[in-house]
């Protein structure tokens, strides 16, 4: 596994992918190296990561660090190059002869990276990096794109202007990928539309059954006995949040409670003022958070960007918690196949939901209910590694039979 980041020097989704793949590919017998870089890590936080990830012994973590500090992702971010970390991810590359590369988040580890090695390799795009140098499809920092400008776009959110990619690097880089994964169809739209020869399949992320269907409740969380609405995630202004705090200011009778942090927390906070029934409960570890979705009438996911697939949403279903979703991206699509919650595109839709679900227990366990058979069926680790290993074995297959002298070279 080749990432940016990887627990604890991560903040999102994707890390969490990566962390719960490795680990479930080692409790499965397979040995898996993870190479990250935490220089990119503490040019957002000096002082370090917080909290621990406990890994399966069949993981070892190589972390890059480079003696020049943040001008090593800063050189990687205007060139695409792995720059001062090139020759370390050769060297376990080549030393350690893998069966499979899979890349993740290469925004700060280089897009060139990709070229090195000849073993079977894959990428997921969890997120829409190859396609938006901001990552997130999220423009001039107001708006869902529409049309590119890149160049400018990158400029009014004071980011490093990504000179490579002006210079088609990114076109000579895919083809050394044997397929990349979407974890959602949205998002596999959006990579066809404009990049038309990536090779590209959908594969949703997943969570381990076992693990996160236990009603557990941590001793240094307090339980909340009042009815409460869930947020999770980053507060940054792409997640939405500062359209979901104003309809509970105005609705007193329902509590929201929000897990999570980011820079955008301090307006945030300012927006919320002195509300009562709105509480900021910090960062949570992923562990200690599945008491507070069992218990909560639903979660809400007001994201006002494009996401990549939504791993909370699959969180909460595990949880048997309905979800209610902005219709935008590929929300609709996960709520749809599951029939676990409710899409909604107003201030209207959404107060429909939350006094449908607060006023009808009944239908909110039937909900529940459909919400955790669709993760059963379509998100639990059985479902993902099935597909996983199915890809790896098929595209193992393509390769032997082209190779010179094979009975069974394909035409």
């Amino acid at each position: 596994m080749i990432t940016t980041f990887y627990p604890p020097y991560h903040f999102g989704g994707d890390a969490i992918h990566v962390y719960r793949l490795s680990n479930e590919l080692g409790r499965r017998g397979h040995h898996v190296d993870v190479i990250h870089c935490t220089d990119a890590y503490r040019i957002f936080k000096p002082k370090g990561p917080k909290g621990r990830y406990e890994n399966h012994p069949n993981i070892t973590i190589y972390r890059l660090k480079s003696r020049f500090g943040f001008l090593s992702p800063l050189l990687t971010q205007l060139t695409g190059t792995p720059f001062f970390k090139e020759r370390a991810i050769k060297t376990l590359v080549e030393r350690n002869g893998y069966d499979v590369i899979h890349y993740h988040n290469m925004s700060l580890i280089g897009i060139t990276a990709l070229r090195y090695g000849k073993a079977i390799k894959l990428f997921t795009t969890n997120e829409h990096w190859l396609i938006c140098p901001m990552h997130v499809l999220w423009k001039f920092n107001r708006k869902v794109c529409d049309k590119k400008k890149c160049f400018v776009c990158t400029l009014a959110f004071k980011k490093p202007v990504q000179l490579w990619r002006y210079t088609g690097v990114a076109e000579r880089m895919i083809p050394h990928v044997d397929v990349f994964i979407s974890p959602s169809r949205f998002t596999l739209k959006k990579h066809v539309e404009q990049l038309p020869r990536i090779p590209m399949i959908h594969i949703p992320h997943f969570l381990s059954v076992g693990k996160n269907n236990r009603a557990t409740t941590p001793n240094d969380l307090q339980v909340h006995n009042r009815a409460y609405f869930l947020f999770v995630g980053r507060l940054e202004k792409i997640k939405g949040l500062q359209n979901l705090i104003p309809v509970f200011k105005k609705n007193k009778k329902y509590e929201l409670l929000i897990a999570g942090e980011g820079t955008y927390e301090k307006a945030l906070a300012h927006i919320a003022g002195d509300a009562p029934n709105i509480k900021f409960l910090g960062l949570i570890h992923p562990d200690r958070l599945q008491h507070l979705y069992r218990n909560a009438i639903a979660l809400i996911v007001p994201s006002i960007c494009y996401e990549v697939f939504g791993i909370i949403i699959i969180e909460s279903f595990s949880m048997k918690t309905p979800v209610i979703v902005n219709n935008l991206g590929p929300m609709p699509e996960i709520i749809e196949e599951s029939g676990g919650g409710y899409v909604y595109s107003n201030e209207r839709d959404l107060m429909e939901a939350m006094d449908a679900l607060t006023g009808n227990p009944r239908l909110r366990r039937q909900m529940g209910e459909k919400g955790f058979s669709a993760f059963l069926k379509y998100w639990s680790e059985e479902n993902h590694i099935r597909q996983y290993m199915n890809l790896i074995d098929g595209i193992n297959d393509r390769r032997m039979a082209l190779r010179p002298g094979s009975l069974h070279k394909e035409v």
